[in-house]
């Protein structure tokens, strides 16, 4: 059977040109990359995948020690008799943001650590950021294992208030949104760093600062009620309550704030895809 192929190339461009339908044609080359780039995150290495547990497992413990027992900081979201474990309250945090935060680091990097792939071939210049959230998606999948195993750990056991829930079907949709909405922000800061190398560098600063206005260290009962309106703008922040919230089978859940939530990320992805189709025409001449 004889195939016919046709390519069209054009110097026009619209502003909503944004080469989704082209970058899904590519799905083969997102499967390869994220392959690529899962293997050599723990390439040479003797516990390889297991490494992702190490990071938020860690910093859990050191959580636990200093924020929960130390600071005595609230690990819980509403007033109430409730009984939470620490322990998981800090790990549900931290494998949230973790995922968050690496998707962010790792698409903020695209056009600086893909330049010289990108001035010798054409594919859609999106392919590559996707490939990074996927693949940053297999780690949380690990580190979201370990989490449901200490999770069973403490249903089984008996002596707290966590309980299974229909909410815990919110899961996959947090998962998208927390994918949606770091890439954005990553894929707005790469296409900023082309010409101001700056922003690079203040991207894990930034991360830091961000870490501590989230509820990861602490609950959302420590937040007082006069600044709750403002706090609950940062988009994070519902993502982070509504996950445990979905975990946990009580906790603060606020449709408003997570709506509003939800708009912010999708904005800001929107926003980023705009700006990265618009950049990925010219940045090889400033890069």
């Amino acid at each position: 059977m004889t195939q016919q192929f046709k390519t069209h190339i054009s110097s026009e461009h619209h502003l909503l040109d944004l080469h989704l339908g082209e970058t899904i044609a590519y799905r083969d080359l997102i499967f390869l990359l994220v392959k690529k780039n899962f293997t050599m995150n723990y390439k040479q290495t003797i516990l390889g995948p297991l490494w992702a547990l190490v990071n938020p497992l860690l910093t859990t413990i050191v959580f636990t020690i200093i924020f929960g027992n130390l600071a005595q900081l609230a690990a819980i979201d509403i007033a109430g008799d409730y009984v939470i474990p620490k322990f998981l309250f800090y790990m549900s945090g931290n494998i949230c943001w973790n995922f968050f935060s690496m998707i962010l680091k790792a698409t903020s990097r695209t056009f600086l650590d893909n330049r010289q792939t990108m001035g010798k071939v054409y594919y859609p210049r999106l392919v590559a950021p996707l490939a990074e959230a996927l693949s940053r998606l297999i780690s949380f999948g690990i580190q979201f294992a370990m989490f449901a195993a200490f999770w069973l750990y403490y249903l089984l056991r008996g002596g707290t208030s966590i309980r299974l829930s229909p909410a815990i079907l919110l899961i996959p949709l947090l998962i998208l949104q927390m994918m949606i909405l770091s890439m954005g922000l990553g894929i707005i800061v790469s296409s900023v760093t082309t010409k101001y190398r700056d922003l690079a560098m203040l991207v894990d600063f930034g991360l830091n600062l961000w870490r501590y206005g989230c509820p990861i260290a602490y609950g959302l009962l420590l937040v007082p009620q006069k600044y709750i309106r403002l706090y609950m703008l940062n988009p994070v922040t519902p993502i982070l309550t509504t996950f445990r919230y979905a975990v946990f089978g009580f906790g603060y859940f606020d449709l408003t704030y997570y709506a509003v939530s939800w708009i912010i990320a999708l904005s800001v992805f929107f926003l980023g895809l705009i700006l990265f189709s618009r950049i990925e025409r010219t940045f090889m001449d400033t890069i």
